[in-house]
């Protein structure tokens, strides 16, 4: 984000006012404005119910990385194993995108309904595996529906609050996420040790449940005009195919490379190549082909938008490298029981989201986000070197401090982020640039998977 651009305005949302480059490209295309800004006593169980369906996405992520390990050893799976994660997050990267505008044409409560029950039924099914491949496949399945939660929550909060205290809010729901860290690990390692590895996949259903239920008869939501046939003609059919098609020829040899195949193989070239090419026919119909664009080109030439997003690639790069590999150093290393890996994972995910919390808090009060966002990545930097600097004669107190310093740093570019992306476009692009934003985001983190994995 170059500091030569300035900060945009935080005080009211940008309805009409196009962005300079802005192609009017879906006018005919109508879009009901779903935005509903409510009063706070409102806006508690409405925050509770976003809370708990993030909450679902977080317990979901931690418990099974803090039990890997274990689903490991009782399926042999060796280096296989770390399929598990990536194919999780390969359907739910490759579908990302889609949900931002599923949602403005069949409305935010039903999109949400969607991702909440995909995933319901792949967690569900995972549970039941006989085999490592019946896993991934399931993994698969919770990740199409997994990948638009956190999106669409964030999105719903962008209609019932307003821009400048977006931040504030979404941090309050961090907070209550950090609950879902913390307790994550500690119920990942209690299962995967005491009880069976299967109910990690299980134990995240009855909360699913009561969030679908909040969403349905809490939020209210606005009504998205027209008639069920009209909105299955507007969803641009080609793209979701080539954005779908693309995501997976490019990440499945980030997965195999170094692991599976060589990466010189064209086991692994060919796909990534062609899925390249792919991307470039995407991206050339998105820009001259799509009527109502499942990813507006013209984002890309706001600067701080594209700021955002090298900012969630970078993001997602280095948090899910932490997330899964952490846990594994703790307890292939240093022989850590799988409860007492979840203990250790603690410190850097609740200083994370505390962190989130009170940059969120900040933005709100004053309206500028870009030097926070500096800050973090500053203090993140310094905390990843310290932590890449641990042995195993370490002491177990300097660990803790240097997770806490790297959880500190990678907070402060959560919320701010979203609301510096969500400040810089107009209400129509709402959706759809947050959608994009989580999409680099898990990007990122499908490729240092990937990376971790040849180096592992």
């Amino acid at each position: 984000m170059s500091t030569t651009v300035s900060e945009p305005e935080l005080t009211s949302e940008r309805n009409t006012t196009e962005a300079p480059g802005h192609e009017q490209r879906h006018d005919h295309v109508h879009l009901t404005d779903q935005t509903n800004l409510l009063p706070f006593r409102k806006l508690v169980p409405i925050l509770l119910g976003l809370a708990l369906c993030i909450v679902v996405s977080a317990l979901d992520s931690v418990i099974v990385a803090t039990a890997l390990s274990t689903i490991s050893a009782a399926f042999n799976a060796g280096s296989v194993i770390s399929w598990v994660p990536s194919a999780y997050l390969l359907t739910s990267t490759a579908f990302q995108p889609l949900y931002g505008r599923l949602s403005d044409i069949f409305g935010r409560k039903a999109a949400l309904c969607l991702a909440m029950g995909i995933f319901m039924a792949g967690s569900l099914a995972a549970g039941f595996s006989q085999s490592i491949v019946q896993l991934i496949v399931f993994r698969g399945i919770a990740g199409a529906g997994g990948g638009g939660i956190i999106s669409m929550a964030q999105i719903v909060m962008s209609d019932v609050v307003s821009l400048r205290d977006r931040g504030k809010y979404q941090g309050i729901i961090g907070g209550i996420v950090a609950l879902g860290y913390a307790i994550g690990p500690l119920i990942g390692g209690a299962l995967a040790e005491r009880v069976t590895w299967r109910w990690c996949f299980w134990v995240t259903l009855p909360v699913s449940l009561t969030a679908i239920c909040v969403v349905i008869f809490v939020l209210p939501l606005k009504p998205v005009e027209g008639d069920i046939r009209r909105k299955l003609l507007a969803i641009d059919y080609p793209g979701a195919f080539l954005t779908l098609t693309s995501c997976t020829l490019v990440m499945l040899p980030l997965i195999w490379g170094g692991v599976t195949f060589s990466w010189k193989s064209p086991v692994v070239l060919a796909p990534l190549v062609s899925g390249f090419i792919v991307a470039a026919l995407f991206c050339f119909w998105e820009w001259r082909g799509a009527k109502l664009p499942i990813v507006p080109m013209y984002i890309f030439k706001i600067v701080t938008v594209s700021g955002v997003y090298i900012a969630m690639f970078l993001n997602g790069f280095i948090f899910f490298c932490s997330l899964y590999y952490l846990p594994q150093y703790f307890q292939v290393v240093l022989g850590y029981s799988p409860i007492r890996a979840g203990i250790f994972l603690i410190p850097v995910l609740v200083s994370q989201m505390v962190a989130s919390w009170v940059s969120g808090v900040i933005v709100s009060k004053t309206g500028h986000f870009r030097t926070i966002i500096y800050l973090g990545f500053s203090v993140w930097a310094i905390g990843c070197g310290c932590i890449s600097t641990i042995k195993p004669g370490s002491s177990q107190g300097l660990l803790v401090f240097y997770m806490l310093l790297s959880g500190i740093g990678a907070g402060q570019t959560l919320q701010t982020t979203t609301v510096a992306a969500q400040a810089s476009v107009p209400r129509k692009d709402m959706s759809v640039v947050t959608a994009f934003r989580n999409f680099i985001r898990q990007l990122g983190g499908a490729l240092t998977l990937a990376i971790g994995s040849t180096i592992m």
